[in-house]
């Protein structure tokens, strides 16, 4: 006669756990097979700093941190606000509350309110004018077609680096929660992009392979992927300083130069052609992600920003000078994506103007991560631009209905 199984009815979960002392395999982290992971640094059991155990600090101090698939430590302390940051840090991830960032979950909170799907723009104008023979001149179609293309693989490209990369590194709850919504959005914006190029009857693959067969639209990604590869080495952590000011250097050249520089001339591109009533409905499209785009950089800014707070140590003279060359650099690239986009002027723009707004924008960026400007005298030359982004409820200047955005809290960094 078979023995009946013993049920735990305080505890349902008691049948499928383990045996007290045994403990399921997980893959280490250069993925060669299994290996056991010690109490987790960061799930605050009641040794050792933060409440870890001596052997989760240790485990956790050579992965710069805890990743949230730590084993969980039942009765472990709660977690304290002082135990959260924004990298290397060893409490619970899986726990989002207590908020100690505060601007993180703002941003989140704001963009969920900013929700907005591509089909609900209506694109029949966009159609037509684009079908018409005499509709839009050669330069204004290869402006469109253009930043379609750098646009429909740049958005895919941010959202591989926040997925593979940029998140297994940011080890608060709160600003993954962002990083969460921003992938989607970065999903979102390339489905709007494919939307366009649907709706106007664009060949599908040539759009989508530009950032392989035309240099000017090459140019930026080749520049940007580098970094995402240096992130997303399966080998590397953060942790020490030179491998924290490598994390700085790779969220700099992501959010204050590739979504910070490198989409500006696009967007004003694109965007100034809706002003003139023309691709009106490409143009809204690309005014939502320009809302969308505007957030996520300001969040990755308060990142920056936060880890050098958080790692003074790390900000030194000589990591300064990199940086401003890196910007420096990226601003080199962008101006030359003006003159391959509009060698010559149109709806009076050319790119002498747009090299002006490049080096405005620079000034900007380089201003808000604390770094000196390095365009003396550079003024805007699109002041339309900033009314896009500043206006909290605006009547949408393609006149298509009334759009209202709501702002994120943002840290001031001036």
């Amino acid at each position: 006669m078979q023995t009946a199984t013993t049920r735990h009815w305080d505890d349902p979960l008691a049948e499928a756990a383990p045996p007290p002392g045994i403990r399921p395999p997980v893959p280490d982290n250069a993925g060669n097979g299994a290996a056991p992971l010690p109490n987790a640094a960061g799930v605050n059991g009641a040794n050792g700093a933060n409440g870890a155990s001596t052997a989760g600090a240790s485990d956790a101090a050579a992965r710069g941190g805890a990743t949230g698939l730590e084993t969980i430590e039942m009765g472990a302390s709660r977690i304290q606000v002082d135990d959260k940051q924004i990298i290397n840090c060893r409490a619970d991830l899986n726990q989002l509350v207590p908020f100690k960032y505060a601007w993180a979950w703002d941003k989140y909170l704001a963009a969920c309110n900013n929700h907005w799907m591509p089909q609900e723009i209506n694109m029949t104008a966009d159609i037509a004018l684009w079908k018409s023979a005499d509709g839009l001149t050669a330069d204004e179609r290869m402006v469109v077609e253009r930043n379609l293309g750098f646009f429909s693989t740049a958005d895919s490209l941010v959202a591989n680096n926040l997925v593979l990369a940029v998140y297994r590194h940011i080890t608060n709850p709160e600003c993954r929660q962002y990083l969460l919504r921003q992938a989607f959005e970065e999903a979102l914006h390339t489905h709007a992009y494919q939307y366009c190029i649907e709706s106007l009857g664009l060949d599908e693959g040539e759009v989508f392979n530009m950032y392989r067969e035309l240099p000017s639209v090459a140019r930026k990604s080749e520049w940007a992927l580098p970094y995402t590869q240096s992130l997303g080495d399966p080998d590397f952590v953060t942790g020490t300083t030179e491998n924290d000011r490598r994390l700085l250097r790779d969220l700099i050249a992501f959010y204050v130069v590739f979504e910070g520089i490198f989409f500006y001339v696009g967007f004003a591109q694109i965007l100034s052609m809706g002003r003139r009533n023309k691709m009106t409905g490409v143009a809204e499209q690309f005014q939502y992600i320009l809302r969308d785009e505007s957030m996520h950089m300001n969040f990755g800014i308060d990142v920056i920003n936060q880890i050098k707070m958080e790692n003074p140590q790390l900000w030194n003279d000589d990591f300064k000078a990199e940086i401003t060359e890196l910007i420096l650099d990226g601003v080199r690239y962008e101006k030359l994506y003006a003159e391959d986009t509009m060698p010559r002027g149109m709806l009076g723009m050319n790119a002498n103007l747009f090299k002006q707004y490049v080096d405005f924008i620079a000034n900007r960026r380089l201003s808000q991560i604390g770094l000196p400007e390095q365009f003396a005298g550079a003024a805007n030359p699109f002041p339309w631009m900033s009314e896009i982004l500043d206006l909290k409820k605006e009547k949408n200047f393609f006149e298509t209905r009334v759009i209202e955005y709501q702002t994120g809290g943002a840290l001031n960094w001036d």
